[in-house]
C-alpha cells in the first residue's frame, strides 16, 4: 500500500514537473490526463506548482473560476466549475502593453472581477455573505493560457495547469455591488476594432456571484480561503478569443465601464 502511495505521489511530482517545465520553456507539453486519476489529484498536482511558486517568492492575490459557463460543463461532462491561483506577477495594468511572448497560447476574455474588503474562511457561505465581503467589482480581461499542447484539455488536464490561468488587467474604477445587476449585465468585446464576444452575467452560473459563492465554500476551509484584498475572476461572460502581437482587447461590461489589453509586438 505504501509503495502505490508513494508511487502516486512520485507522479504527481513529475507532471507538476513537465508542467513548470513547459511554462518556463515556452513549449507546450502533451495533455497529463492519462497520468491523473481523479480530479483531486489534479488539484493535487496544482497545489505542488503553487507552493513552489510561493516558495519562490511570488504572491498570491487572488483565484480564478474557470468552466463556470453551461455549455463548457456539458462539453467537458462535468457538474461543477473548477480554480486556479492568480499571483501578482500576472496582474497588468490597464492600456499599458501586454508582453505577448510571455505566453504560449493566449486567449482573451471577458469577466466581472469581485475584490474582497473581508476575508471569506471558514464557510459554507451564502450570497448575502459573499455581497457582505466584496468591497467592488470591476471589468476585466483575463488572458487564459495553456501549457498542453494545442489547448487539448479534459478537467483533469486544466485543474493540473492552474486552471489554465495566464495573466488578467483590471480595470480602474471601482464600482460597488449596491444597484448592480450583475446578472443581467451585457458584455461586449472588441480586437482591434472589431466585435470579436458578446454575453451577460448570466453565462456564469447564473450570475457571478454564484462563481464567487462556489469558490469561497470550496476554499473556505482550505490553506487558500479568500482573503480582504483578493481579487476574483468569476468566469468568461462569452466567447473566449485568441490572442496575438499587436492584438488590442477593449471589454465594455454593462455597469462596470470598460478595460483594455494590449498586447507588445
Amino acid at each position: 500500500m505504501h509503495d502505490e502511495w508513494s508511487e502516486a505521489v512520485d507522479t504527481r511530482s513529475q507532471v507538476a514537473d513537465r508542467l513548470a517545465e513547459a511554462a518556463s520553456s515556452g513549449k507546450p507539453c502533451p495533455p497529463i490526463r492519462d497520468l491523473v486519476g481523479t480530479v483531486a489529484e489534479a488539484y493535487a498536482i496544482q497545489e505542488i506548482n503553487t507552493r513552489r511558486a510561493l516558495a519562490a517568492g511570488r504572491r498570491l492575490v487572488g483565484r480564478k473560476v474557470g468552466v463556470t459557463n453551461v455549455l463548457l460543463q456539458r462539453q467537458f461532462g462535468i457538474d461543477q466549475p473548477d480554480f486556479g491561483m492568480l499571483f501578482a506577477d500576472m496582474s497588468y495594468c490597464d492600456g499599458l502593453p501586454v508582453p505577448v511572448d510571455a505566453f504560449l497560447q493566449p486567449r482573451a476574455e471577458a469577466e466581472v472581477a469581485l475584490v474582497l474588503g473581508r476575508d471569506l474562511a471558514g464557510g459554507p457561505f451564502t450570497a448575502a455573505d459573499v455581497l457582505r465581503a466584496v468591497e467592488f467589482a470591476l471589468p476585466a480581461i483575463e488572458i487564459a493560457d495553456s501549457r498542453i499542447a494545442d489547448w487539448d484539455i479534459s478537467l483533469a488536464d486544466t485543474v493540473a495547469d492552474n486552471a489554465s490561468a495566464g495573466a488578467f488587467v483590471l480595470g480602474s474604477t471601482p464600482v460597488p455591488l449596491a444597484g448592480l445587476d450583475l446578472r443581467a449585465a451585457r458584455m461586449t468585446m472588441t480586437r482591434r476594432g472589431e466585435e470579436v464576444s458578446t454575453g451577460s452575467g448570466e453565462l456564469v452560473m447564473g450570475n457571478p456571484l454564484n462563481a464567487a459563492v462556489w469558490l469561497a465554500s470550496r476554499l473556505g476551509r482550505t490553506d487558500y480561503a479568500l482573503r480582504a484584498g483578493d481579487v476574483v475572476l468569476t468566469g468568461a461572460l462569452g466567447p473566449v478569443v485568441p490572442a496575438g502581437p499587436q492584438d488590442e482587447f477593449e471589454a465594455r461590461i454593462e455597469g462596470l465601464g470598460s478595460v483594455r489589453a494590449v498586447f507588445s509586438k
